[in-house]
């Protein structure tokens, strides 16, 4: 190149370039010039990455991963207006990225983005700058930020902005910041309220959505309601629900009038003033099915307190309510009925439901094909009949009871509990209780009692309760299986099943036949463990127990060793030894079947007078030649009814045939108890028929033996003998005729039992068992004594000697 002249080098120089249009096509080298000192360059920075990030996910989070997070958060804060704003707008529009969010979380911008919030702000900063925090106070520790940093008080300002754009991303500011209690308050404390109410204007459906939705978060507060009051809140609620324009919103708005209605204050508030009326017009107006299920519900919610509900039923919302349940539509039905269940808490709405012929109309919907429809009208009639004799009788005669069983199959948990506690109610009543025993009602039970669901076991174990009534009902319970699931009911931790477990035990326990297959089935040690437990016992599973223990004397002689006066011996008794705490009591039948054994062989009462009666034993254990033998040869009956003991010992020797499988006739036993009836209930004074019966138990097992003798008494070889003879553990006691105290006494009680005469049965240690009686003294004067004393009978060394409680010789005989 050939040399500059002189003259263009004298050319002056400029001191700075002209203005450069900056053009970049790399997001990258766009991030790098957000570091620039320029302002201009940092304009249009921020304005290529907003435009760039416009364009979808993938280029916020490229930018994200370019490293334009950071840089931009500290532009937000710059002193050039124009940078600041775009740099919002880049930021606000990033923000609305998961990932973006998720990293901005870290970099405690909040603070700066609400600085920037005040009225002095550019418009745009104040629209990107919430849509950024709109995106952050979804999480729960953004919410907080946004809180303590002050952040309230600007953005409740933002709501009357000009811009819609600030004002809905403010909503949904305010919208997730109210799921916080401290924020919710702060609401109506600075003011916000009379916004949110003055936005159900505006000409943009997503801020009347978001106004609702904020309302009905923050109407949830009782201090709020007072505002809301004071602002004409329901009124202008009203106002909008009657606008057929704006049908779109009427569920939302719906729900925030329930919420205002929720408390009895603003509720008769409300009412005074006439809104409640202008609310059951609503309600009955034709609107979609789901606005006017909604506005049913917003009943329901209404009438959850008694306060409320007795302004309803003021407003006569019974009878609106079976209009609606002649309704086409099966959600509003359902509605309906879920209202008139929250309702039938009130007394008098109970009787008005039938007065206007409601009852029928929810029976009818028991055979709905919709679920929800039906688990509704379960629900009702639960509430309906619940100490209504009255309601009960309407649901029976248009035979809702039969309905009711079917439902009791349903898959939903709901409609079942509510059904087994509908037919609970309704058969308090005999003439119910019959027909639903006759329609299958118990048997339909037992599958609800295999559920899993807590209130289906808690209503179906009551039903069962009320239905086992007597002993047909029981059977037919005990047929179908029903006494395992509801003993297995025993093992819950829920009191409220476990109580009405015991309970439907403990009515099931009047049947003899039940209340032993209860105990094979572990009920007793079930109940033993709970009423060990200081957290589970209750005066039910002590009850259960008892009754338990009353209905079969063998076990709870061989439990406790103890038979009150009252508990009375009968056929079937039998005495299996003492059973350890928890042990299970085998059945005479499950005994029987064991081969024999060197244990303690198992005495049997049977008083039994014919084959009808006697205790039904296992097939392969035929009466044996020997029995008869044993019978006709103790001869130990007194002389004058020696003929005849033999001549019926002779009775039984005859052969049996295979329909008599069941255990001999004790013909010995049957001849004590007839020479007990003879000899024993003549003598006039009680002192002595207790004496003479101890004699004639004593005489009968092998006389009176002396203490020092009574080891040369042998007893157990008797026994062994009997038990090899009969090819039995089993022996019928009378059968017997050597046994000491344990054998004594158990004869003694069971003759006394037979003859009517009063004596207990307790069992001590090492075979000691003893018969308490008691006896009024006389005085001197051959007058009775008020006052009672207690004996115990000596049945072995001075046959008939009553020893005083507590003396020596009362204890001596009871111990080694």
């Amino acid at each position: 190149m050939g040399r500059k002249s002189k003259k263009e080098s004298e050319t002056p120089f400029k001191e700075t370039f002209e203005p450069l249009s900056l053009e970049s096509k790399t997001p990258a080298t766009v991030v790098l010039l957000l570091n620039s000192h320029e302002e201009d360059i940092l304009v249009k920075a921020c304005e290529a990455i907003h435009t760039f990030a416009e364009k979808g996910d993938e280029n916020k989070v490229c930018l994200l991963g370019l490293g334009a997070l950071e840089p931009l958060c500290k532009l937000i804060a710059h002193s050039n207006r124009l940078v600041r704003r775009n740099a919002f707008m880049a930021l606000g529009i990033m923000a609305t990225n998961g990932e973006v969010n998720n990293a901005l979380k870290n970099m405690n911008a909040i603070p700066l983005i609400i600085q920037k919030l005040t009225p002095e702000e550019d418009g745009v900063v104040h629209e990107f700058a919430t849509l950024c925090l709109a995106s952050l106070s979804v999480d729960i520790t953004c919410r907080v930020q946004i809180y303590t940093n002050n952040g309230m008080p600007p953005i409740i300002k933002l709501l009357t902005s000009p811009d819609p754009d600030v004002t809905k991303n403010s909503l949904e500011i305010i919208f997730n910041l109210v799921q916080d209690y401290k924020s919710l308050q702060a609401v109506y404390e600075l003011g916000g309220i009379p916004s949110l109410l003055e936005l159900l204007k505006s000409d943009f459906p997503v801020i009347q959505h978001l106004a609702l939705k904020t309302l009905q978060c923050v109407s949830t507060d009782k201090d709020t309601r007072k505002t809301f009051r004071e602002e004409q809140g329901f009124e202008k609620l009203m106002d909008l629900l009657h606008n057929m324009h704006l049908t779109d919103l009427h569920a939302e708005a719906l729900h925030v009038v329930a919420n205002c209605l929720s408390d009895s204050e603003t509720l008769q508030l409300i009412h005074n003033k006439g809104g409640l009326a202008r609310l059951m017009d609503f309600v009955l107006t034709p609107h979609t099915p789901g606005i006017q299920s909604t506005a049913v519900k917003c009943l329901t919610r209404v009438a959850q307190s008694s306060d409320s509900r007795t302004v309803l039923h003021e407003q006569d919302v019974e009878k609106a309510l079976v209009e609606l349940l002649s309704v086409v539509d099966d959600n509003v039905k359902a509605s309906a009925c879920q209202a008139v269940a929250a309702m039938s808490f009130h007394p008098a709405s109970k009787d008005s439901f039938r007065d206007l012929g409601g009852l029928p109309v929810v029976v009818q919907q028991l055979s709905s094909e919709s679920s929800a429809l039906r688990e509704a009208a379960t629900q009702a009639l639960s509430s309906l009949t619940h100490s209504n004799k009255l309601n009960a009788l309407a649901v029976y005669e248009t035979g809702g009871h039969e309905a009711l069983i079917q439902q009791l199959c349903d898959s939903s948990a709901r409609t079942v509990a509510n059904s087994a506690a509908t037919l609970c109610n309704m058969a308090e009543q005999e003439i119910i209780q019959s027909s639903i025993l006759s329609h299958g009602g118990i048997q339909a039970l037992v599958e609800p009692l295999k559920s899993k669901d807590s209130q289906v076991l808690i209503n179906t174990a009551l039903c069962v309760a009320m239905l086992a009534c007597d002993n047909e009902a029981r059977a037919k319970l005990q047929k179908a299986g029903g006494l395992q699931p509801l003993v297995a009911l025993l093992h819950s931790n829920n009191e409220e099943v476990l109580q009405n477990a015991c309970f439907a035990v403990n009515v099931c326990t009047g049947d003899t036949s039940c209340a032993v297959e209860m105990c094979r089935l572990g009920a007793l040690e079930i109940l033993q463990e709970v009423n060990r437990s200081v957290n589970r016992r209750t005066s039910f599973s002590k009850l259960a127990m008892i009754s338990l223990l009353n209905s079969n004397l063998s076990v709870k002689y061989s439990l406790t060793g103890h038979l009150a006066s009252i508990d009375i011996i009968t056929s079937g008794f039998y005495d299996v030894g003492k059973a350890c705490l928890g042990q299970t009591v085998l059945t005479l039948e499950e005994l029987s079947k064991q081969p024999v054994n060197q244990h303690r062989a198992i005495i049997v009462v049977n008083t039994a007078t014919d084959h009808r009666e006697t205790v039904d034993m296992p097939e392969e254990r035929q009466p044996s030649q020997s029995e008869s033998e044993i019978s006709s040869k103790r001869g130990r009956i007194t002389p004058r009814k020696k003929k005849e003991k033999d001549k019926q010992c002779d009775e039984v020797q005859e052969p049996r045939t295979e329909k008599q499988q069941s255990m001999m006739e004790d013909v010995s036993l049957q001849m004590l108890i007839k020479e007990a009836r003879e000899s024993i209930l003549p003598l006039k004074d009680e002192k002595e028929q207790y004496a003479a019966l101890a004699r004639l138990v004593s005489e009968a097992m092998g006389g009176a033996v002396a203490i020092e003798k009574l080891h040369q008494f042998q007893w157990v070889l008797h026994h062994s003998e009997l038990r090899f003879q009969l090819k039995s553990n089993v022996i019928p006691i009378g059968l017997i005729s050597k046994g000491i105290y344990c054998h004594r006494a158990l004869l003694f009680k069971c003759l006394a039992d037979c003859i009517e005469m009063s004596c207990t049965l307790v069992r001590g240690e090492y075979n000691r068992t003893w018969n308490e009686v008691v006896l009024f003294r006389e005085n001197s004067n051959n007058q009775r004594s008020s006052q009672p004393r207690r004996y115990i009978v000596d049945l072995m060394h001075q046959p008939g000697t009553l020893l005083a409680v507590d003396t020596p010789a009362a204890l001596q005989y009871q111990t080694i």
